[in-house]
């Protein structure tokens, strides 16, 4: 059996130590500024009688939308999945424009289901081809883009940012699922001129279920108004647990980002016995690829949990995670890559450094023969 090789790879832009201090600053700004007075130290629940919502839950909003420059924010349940759906019920649903422009590669699981759901139509033009994105914003009558900021495919090369750019050129809008983007790039697709931004606060170390959609303020409004049910609603406690986690994300990130780029150089350049290549890449989060030198991939995470690796993810980057995870490709990257099953796995510092994640997977695959 011949072994494949990695893809080149081209990593969304990574947010600086100085970026997230800023990022961070921001939203204890707004903080200060939306929940004064001992409100961070107390919720409510309910639909209090003029906001139909609890009212932490409209501060915490508030906060949000500030942080992002957004005219307005509305927290869901059902995390990011949730964000999605409702920014697409509210979106092009709403507007009676089902037709979406979205990328032409395999969708993430979760997305793919929402689409065969029937909220929208996809039509399937490639993001790598500039010229043919350009053709569709000319020809296409669909209103609404759709944006996937991190990659679906190793050899996604696009810049969200410039399909962001081109559609608003064109007149189109656009919803951009920011997951394993926020405070993670620089700035997350409602920043960079999309229309909304839609993700979710548990893959930020927030509670379970809790995801929001921040952007214009006649989509959010829908979203609003959709969600009218007390027993839909993402309660005080909720919000405000999720907002105090997501103080903690930007530095904290940025010293993970650090440590992924510094373990996938490790891993490219011989560092760990039986790993013979590495990429840093946006699959999901941003992570490592390595490529091992015989088809044990699917061994390979729990030889790595024995030693204290987690062998699966239960939000990636949620506050479960704490030690490194060493788990298989995500299902849009096998779809796209099918040969890499067996050679393949995909390898997130988490809380670790370098050094400890590279000492687990050496210790791991130097047990193979055992």
């Amino acid at each position: 059996m011949n072994r494949p090789l990695l893809p080149a790879t081209t990593p969304l832009p990574i947010i600086s130590s100085a970026q997230a201090w800023e990022a961070q600053q921001r939203l204890v700004a707004a903080v200060a500024e939306h929940l004064p007075d001992g409100a961070v130290f107390r919720s409510d629940a309910g639909v209090v009688p003029g906001l139909g919502q609890p009212d932490t839950t409209r501060r915490v909003e508030r906060a949000l939308a500030q942080t992002f420059g957004a005219d307005d924010a509305c927290l869901v349940q059902g995390a990011g999945t949730g964000a999605i759906r409702a920014a697409l019920s509210a979106g092009p649903w709403a507007e009676g424009s089902r037709r979406l422009i979205v990328h032409d590669a395999p969708d993430y699981s979760t997305t793919a289901t929402t689409f065969r759901d029937g909220l929208v139509e996809p039509v399937r033009v490639d993001f790598e081809d500039i010229e043919a994105v350009r053709r569709a914003f000319e020809e296409e009558p669909a209103a609404w883009v759709y944006v996937q900021h991190t990659r679906q495919r190793l050899g996604d090369a696009h810049q969200p940012a410039e399909v962001i750019a081109l559609a608003a050129e064109a007149g189109r809008r656009v919803i951009v699922d920011d997951n394993y983007a926020v405070f993670r790039a620089p700035r997350i697709g409602a920043e960079l001129g999309a229309d909304v931004s839609a993700f979710s606060l548990f893959k930020l170390h927030g509670p379970e279920g809790v995801g929001v959609v921040v952007g214009a303020g006649d989509v959010v409004e829908r979203v609003r108004h959709a969600n009218y049910s007390g027993g839909g609603q993402v309660q005080g406690h909720q919000a405000l647990a999720a907002l105090q986690a997501l103080v903690m994300v930007p530095l904290n990130w940025a010293a993970q980002a650090q440590a992924s780029v510094e373990l996938a150089a490790s891993l490219s350049e011989g560092g760990v016995p039986g790993i013979v290549d590495a990429r840093l890449a946006n699959v999901q989060d941003l992570c490592v690829i390595a490529l091992l030198d015989e088809p044990v991939a699917e061994h390979v995470p729990q030889w790595a949990a024995e030693h204290g690796a987690a062998r699966f993810p239960v939000g990636s980057n949620s506050r479960y995670e704490i030690t490194p995870l060493v788990y298989r490709l995500s299902s849009s990257t096998l779809e796209a890559q099918p040969e890499l099953r067996e050679w393949a796995v995909r390898v997130n510092p988490m809380r670790a450094g370098a050094g400890l994640t590279a000492d687990i997977l050496r210790r791991a695959l130097a047990e193979r023969g055992a």
